[in-house]
Parts: structure tokens; sequence; C-alpha cells
């Protein structure tokens, strides 16, 4: 399964960078994660951020695979465990559907990609900055694989 993390901005810090590459690089050959960053919408003095959103939701939508199951993470999405989470991931796989997890930028995700999505997930009811979310993803996509995978840390 491929799973795509579609997320708005770049230009991230190398922790961040050399986090999510450690633990995408950790994930089995059967699940294969690609990072699509997006550009940010013109923020600053006097900008448009509604448009700024919209601009952000027009690049989102297009970036997404036809037949891809849809997750939009948002604060009041499902919560799961990571053994939830697992379990989720493996239903995911056996659906036999590529999967896109979309990461809106600081204003949130636009509603038309929330409307899009098949589920919506959260991480935690905190507000987290976005360049820790992309290294959590791919860190608890790797964790979840390892209960999946049966390994020793989670018996």
């Amino acid at each position: 399964m491929k799973v795509r993390l579609i997320a708005i901005g770049g230009k991230m810090p190398r922790w961040v960078t050399e986090g999510y590459d450690e633990y995408a690089k950790r994930l089995p050959q059967d699940l294969s994660l690609e990072l699509v960053e997006l550009p940010l919408g013109h923020r600053g003095k006097g900008a448009d951020l509604a448009r700024a959103k919209r601009q952000e939701g027009d690049q989102m939508l297009a970036a997404i695979p036809k037949g891809d199951r849809v997750v939009a993470l948002e604060v009041g999405g499902r919560n799961w465990s990571t053994e939830q989470l697992a379990s989720q991931l493996e239903d995911w796989r056996m659906d036999g559907r590529n999967l896109s997890l979309l990461v809106g930028g600081p204003d949130g995700l636009d509603a038309r990609c929330v409307a899009a999505a098949d589920l919506k997930w959260s991480l935690s009811a905190l507000t987290l900055p976005h360049p820790l979310v992309r290294v959590l993803l791919a860190e608890q996509l790797y964790r979840a694989c390892t209960i999946l995978q049966g390994h020793p840390y989670h018996k």
C-alpha cells in the first residue's frame, strides 16, 4: 500500500526532514510513505487568509490520486491508540486502496478537503506544530507496523 502524506508547507527544519526520513525508511516494503509538499498560500500584511486557504485546498484536492482513501488530520477527528491505528492500518491494507493523509497549513484544512475525506483522524487534542505532525505521523505508522509484525516491544 502506498501512503501519501499531502502537507501544506515546505522548507522544514533539518530535524523534521531527518525525523520523517528515519521513520519512513523503517517501514516495511509493502507500505511506502511518500511526502507531497504543497506551497503555503500567501500570508503576510494585508493577505487574504480565506483566499490563501482556498488556494491550498485547490492544490491539495488536485494532489489526491483517484481511488485513494482520504483521511483528513483534524483536531475534531477520531482518536486512536497506536494499537487501534495498527488495526485500522491492517483494514486499509486489506481494502487494496492507497491512502492519502491530508495535513493543512497554519489555518487548518480547507473545508472542501475535510468534506472530501472518508475519515477524520486526530493525533491529539493538543494543537501540534505542523512540522512535528509529519514526524509524528511517520513514527506512528512505523510503530503500528511493528505491532502488526509482532515485534517483541509490543507483546
